[in-house]
């Protein structure tokens, strides 16, 4: 058995999943785009989508990303990973199947940190589809790629906290059915570095809370929103503390990492749909008398597409071995090289599709332009190059200064 050998009920999911996009989420993408220009408003839940999510429960093609058996199939990251890869290639496979992000990082952190009341609350919505939530951690005033910077303040007052303080980037939090967020703050600023910040589950239409816009994202407001939110006099019950005061940096360290490897799985699609499209475009469209695919500078763009393809995809699965096999924290370096690169070489892969394509590949007629805008912030979402870089080259380092 190869190591990266997939297992026979990976195969029966992937086998699924791939008959799934073809007969369903494809065919769905023009009517998803129609709906949303019909109905004038940019976080507008379309109803192919409900539609979609429908038929990928029928199938039993929910909750794949969970690993805990009973909450989906149980899957490991081994397995999961072509199953994300083949949802990263639409922008509505992933929400059809209850994969998306940051849904699924929230129902991890709720399932390992929650209360009872919590998974009651929002965990089985969440779960069921029929709810949606949001990560508030990002702030504008301060360089939130370093965590412990983060400023909003949690003040405990009696068997409450007060929370005040401005977040943005909060992905999903325009979505219709987000009822839920998941805040980050600081709880004690005399507090070790990495103890000061606790996270707080607090419910949207709190008291206090303001969602005061939806940042666009190179010029597209997306459907799930990335809200500037305001917090004034938020008051949380200590209750909605989660795994208790001064465990958040923890907690954003175990939620982040599946999340970005998921990211990059998704990342991998989206790369293969832009070669796809790229190699048609190429051998249907004529210049100069011969058809686009035999100029020598595109033959040599599709080759090192599928070169860079490959070393991206085995660079994932081994990270998500090591992630099963010895834990995420051993696959650290893994995990921040795979973010680095997946996003960067996708990006790359899309921006050659969008030249062979021409005007067109900048218009919405084609997926291209929106997979560009959604790659390129990929490279700043949970922690920019910069941060994973910094992580890897500090554990390189690590092995020579142990030895003096």
């Amino acid at each position: 058995m190869s190591l990266f050998e997939v297992s026979e009920r990976a195969e029966k999911y992937r086998a699924d999943l791939l008959d799934f996009m073809d007969s369903h989420v494809y065919p769905a993408e023009p009517v998803y785009a129609a709906q949303m220009r019909e109905a004038g408003d940019p976080h507008f839940q379309p109803p192919v989508l409900e539609e979609l999510k429908a038929e990928a429960k029928r199938r039993g093609l929910w909750n794949l990303f969970h690993p805990h058996p009973g909450r989906g199939p149980g899957l490991t990251n081994l397995e999961y990973a072509p199953l994300a890869e083949i949802m990263g290639r639409s922008v509505l496979a992933p929400e059809a199947c209850n994969c998306n992000a940051p849904d699924t990082g929230n129902m991890e952190v709720l399932e390992l940190f929650g209360t009872e009341e919590h998974k009651r609350k929002y965990l089985e919505p969440l779960l069921d589809g029929t709810m949606a939530s949001a990560f508030a951690m990002t702030e504008p005033a301060v360089a939130s790629a370093d965590a412990t910077n983060i400023e909003l303040s949690m003040v405990r007052d009696g068997e409450e906290y007060v929370l005040n303080g401005r977040k943005w980037f909060a992905s999903n939090a325009l979505h219709p059915l987000c009822r839920v967020l998941i805040v980050m703050g600081k709880t004690d600023p005399t507090a070790a570095t990495h103890r000061q910040q606790s996270m707080m589950v607090v419910p949207i239409d709190a008291p206090g809370v303001t969602v005061l816009r939806g940042l666009p994202v190179f010029g597209y407001q997306d459907r799930e929103g990335h809200a500037e939110i305001d917090f004034e006099d938020v008051r949380v019950p200590v209750t909605d503390v989660l795994k208790g005061e001064g465990e958040g940096f923890a907690i954003s360290q175990a939620r982040l990492g599946p999340g970005r490897i998921h990211h990059c799985m998704r990342s991998i699609g989206m790369a293969e749909r832009a070669l796809e499209l790229l190699c048609k475009r190429a051998l249907s469209r004529e210049t100069f008398g011969k058809p686009i695919a035999a100029n020598a500078n595109i033959r040599d763009w599709i080759a090192e597409a599928r070169i860079d393809i490959e070393m991206i995809r085995l660079l994932t699965l081994k990270a998500a071995y090591l992630m099963d096999t010895v834990g995420n924290k051993e696959a650290r370096t893994e995990i921040a090289a795979i973010k680095v690169a997946a996003p960067s070489i996708a990006l790359k892969i899309v921006d050659r599709a969008i030249q062979v394509h021409g005007a067109a590949g900048v218009t919405d007629d084609f997926p291209l332009a929106m997979a560009w805008a959604h790659l390129r912030t990929l490279r700043l979402a949970d922690g920019p190059d910069e941060v994973h870089k910094r992580s890897i080259a500090h554990q390189e380092l690590r092995k020579y200064q142990e030895k003096k």
